[in-house]
């Protein structure tokens, strides 16, 4: 850094917050390490007593910080800074918004409803690498429209432009390319569910199950397209599954017969549709008895167990968003579910800012 008269600081940048202080107004920073001071500046400066700065000398092969955050927003939302529309405030790129660069940071911020995506490696990689850092929430998780997804900072005021080229080539070798943060907005679908029961189809009980698929499915862009109650004949299942998907449902619901009981069949029924097996069973409470199942064409058949009825939050909350987003989920995922697939029953559910399904 450098001692410059404030009179010649226009375009500078500052390596020190400046603070003003008015009896019983204000006591705090004017302006903050890292601002680039202006002509309107100047005067500000000089009337609170700063006659001379510390501003930073330009170095070859060093980055401000806010350069630095750049390539962070990049790493992580992708596109250049000419490909992502700016509007002068936040550029908005791959369904994710970035806020103008102060003082070394940025945040992306979710521009439509869908699931966030992480790759974790490249994310561990990138915070590894010391001077600089990319928080996020969770991924496979679901967000809105306005939602936080991440903060990046660069820590130091300036940094290696070779320290940020080597971030960057790490993490695009890791991700094939892609940035580390995506979005998958949400798909409109058409549903159908299939319940089972000798129970409820020779009308000896009520189905108390259906609506809350209903009210569920309800939340999201989905089209109900028929209801069937079946008995315990899975051939029965079957067919009422193969209609469905016939009648053009993406996703199909079995609810009852997913234990292992005798006249359990609801499994044996969607496996008899020819359709590819993920798993039948998870590691998650409430949930273990799950079971999904993918057509050639990729739509999905869903066998529930019966906690999905009754309990707040099951392996059904944590599949569906991906499932409307379009991602496939491959059996070893579920399986990493195990850490964190337990829901801990809190009085006052705050699910999905919780631990359970991450």
């Amino acid at each position: 850094m450098k001692l410059i008269r404030t009179e010649d600081a226009k375009g500078c940048i500052l390596c020190h917050d400046i603070t003003q202080i008015i009896k019983d107004e204000k006591k705090g920073p004017v302006f903050r390490k890292g601002h680039v001071v202006t002509e309107e500046d100047i005067p500000v400066l000089l009337s609170v007593g700063k006659e001379h700065l510390y501003v930073w000398e330009k170095e070859e092969g060093m980055l401000h910080e806010d350069e630095g955050a750049e390539i962070l927003r990049k790493i992580c939302q992708g596109g250049s800074a000419e490909e992502a529309a700016f509007d002068g405030v936040e550029k908005t790129f791959r369904y994710m918004k970035a806020t103008e660069a102060k003082e070394g940071k940025i945040e992306l911020i979710s521009d439509v409803d869908g699931l966030f995506k992480v790759n974790s490696d490249a994310l561990r990689a990138v915070n590894r690498f010391g001077q600089m850092m990319i928080a996020t929430r969770h991924g496979n998780t679901e967000v809105k429209a306005g939602d936080k997804l991440a903060g990046t900072r660069i820590i130091p005021l300036v940094i290696e432009e070779k320290k940020m080229q080597d971030v960057e080539k790490a993490a695009m070798e890791l991700t094939g390319g892609e940035p580390v943060l995506k979005i998958l907005p949400f798909q409109k679908k058409k549903a159908a569910v299939v319940t089972t029961g000798s129970e409820v189809y020779k009308g000896r009980i009520r189905d108390t199950f259906t609506p809350v698929l209903f009210e569920k499915l309800s939340k999201y862009d989905v089209e109900i397209i028929g209801h069937k109650v079946c008995d315990d004949d899975h051939e029965m299942v079957t067919m009422t599954i193969q209609h469905f998907l016939e009648q053009g449902a993406d996703i199909v619901l079995c609810t009852g017969g997913m234990s292992v009981d005798p006249d359990d069949r609801t499994p044996l029924a969607i496996k008899n549709t020819g359709a590819d097996i993920v798993t039948y069973g998870a590691p998650v409470l409430p949930g273990a008895m799950f079971m999904l199942a993918y057509t050639k064409e990729k739509k999905a058949i869903l066998g529930l167990p019966g906690c999905v009825m009754y309990a707040k939050r099951t392996i059904f909350d944590i599949v569906l968003p991906r499932i409307l987003a379009d991602d496939d989920i491959a059996k070893e995922e579920l399986a990493d579910l195990g850490e964190g697939g337990l829901c801990l029953g809190c009085p006052v559910c705050t699910y999905p800012n919780c631990g359970f399904g991450k």
